[in-house]
């Protein structure tokens, strides 16, 4: 996958820049390479950059989403649609060609749907839930993913023709996929549109259909994706695969593969953020005396050193036992909270042993104490 440009490098603009500055910018390069209006081979791709440049800094919460982790916090979080959701394009394109959803608009540009009925459009997306555990969250790893898509017909090359044959113009609509009546009112003459009977709106028709795909010029597959999870991921995590989803239509780009993680519970340790906690059990006199226990971690197993007088929770910390951070070189803790374990059953000894120690810490205690009492129910 190509490496994305700086969103602000694209529009020429400042960090800094105000939401103002930014829509200015934007404005001035939509005009300049709309498809519309500017006939370059690279004029689209380029109208497309720019869209998702404003789409991404005009909101708030994405543009400090994008400075603090760069386009790895934009692709991890949304779809491409999610990027342009709430912007209001008609808005800035108000008194010039092109800029709503209708024919030639931003969003058939964006999303390949293109300015013609009937002519190429890109494939959808697919979500793909991924169920994981907590050490491939931690570490990474690489999956092999079977996913069933849609794809380009072999045989017809995505025309859905017989070999040897094209699809042809419909002479009904003439190829715009609608047809155009005229009807006479008391209040004047009007003009009316509907979906072409004979090429239901794709503009062709098929005089010999492909044998593979029936003329649908797909078929449908499993296609077997490596993945790559990165260290950090956490459930919700959104991993993109440019190109990886759906067929387009008639020549048009494929969607894209969003896989989502689901990090399953661990049996020993809870996430909290980049930390991981878990819970550690004690004896009284480990906590009394102070102690070295081992405790699990996620790559292995880690001395850790219980001071004399440890309380029941207490919380140690193992710097650097955690989770790495998805955005940067940063790395989260191992929280342990501990656990004091009273006995349940003790000798006639051991509680001799205790009250002797009452007395010299100076815990005045009566033969039939509440201590004692407790005591001799154990």
């Amino acid at each position: 996958m190509a490496t994305k440009r700086d969103y602000y490098e694209i529009l020429g603009v400042d960090k800094k820049a105000s939401a103002d500055d930014i829509k200015s910018a934007y404005r001035k390069l939509a005009m300049q390479y709309h498809p519309d209006k500017n006939k370059s081979p690279d004029a689209e791709e380029k109208f497309k950059e720019i869209s998702e440049s404003y789409a991404v800094l005009s909101d708030q919460k994405k543009r400090q989403q994008y400075d603090q982790f760069g386009h790895a916090g934009i692709d991890m979080r949304y779809s491409q649609e999610d990027i342009f959701r709430g912007v209001d394009f008609e808005d800035l394109f108000q008194g010039f060609g092109g800029g709503g959803r209708g024919r030639g608009g931003i969003f058939d540009i964006i999303f390949g749907s293109g300015g013609q009925r009937g002519g190429p459009s890109r494939g959808s997306d697919i979500l793909y839930e991924l169920s994981i555990n907590l050490e491939d969250a931690a570490f990474g790893k690489s999956v092999e993913l079977e996913v069933p898509r849609t794809e380009n017909c072999d045989t017809c090359h995505g025309s859905g023709a017989k070999p040897g044959t094209s699809p042809k113009k419909c002479s009904t609509c003439n190829g715009s996929g609608q047809v155009n009546r005229a009807q006479n009112t008391p209040f004047g003459r009007f003009m009316t549109s509907s979906t072409c009977g004979t090429c239901h709106g794709a503009g062709s028709v098929i005089d010999s259909p492909c044998i593979t795909c029936h003329g649908s010029g797909h078929v449908q597959r499993r296609r077997k994706i490596e993945v790559k999870i990165p260290p950090g991921v956490d459930t919700g995590s959104r991993l993109r695969v440019t190109g990886e989803g759906e067929a387009g239509e008639k020549g048009g780009p494929n969607g894209d593969l969003y896989v989502e993680m689901n990090v399953r519970p661990h049996t020993i340790f809870t996430r909290n953020d980049n930390d991981i906690v878990m819970e550690a059990s004690i004896s009284f006199t480990q906590a009394s005396l102070g102690d070295e226990i081992i405790v699990p971690t996620l790559d292995g197993k880690a001395e850790m050193k219980i001071p004399a007088g440890t309380q029941n929770g207490n919380v140690f910390r193992l710097k650097g036992k955690g989770i790495p951070s998805l955005y940067n070189s940063g790395k989260g803790d191992e929280l342990v909270k501990i656990k004091v374990i009273v006995p349940t059953k003790m000798t006639d000894r051991q509680k001799e042993l205790l009250r002797e120690f009452a007395q010299i810490s100076g815990e005045k205690t009566k033969s039939k104490s509440i201590f004692d009492k407790v005591m001799d129910h154990i």
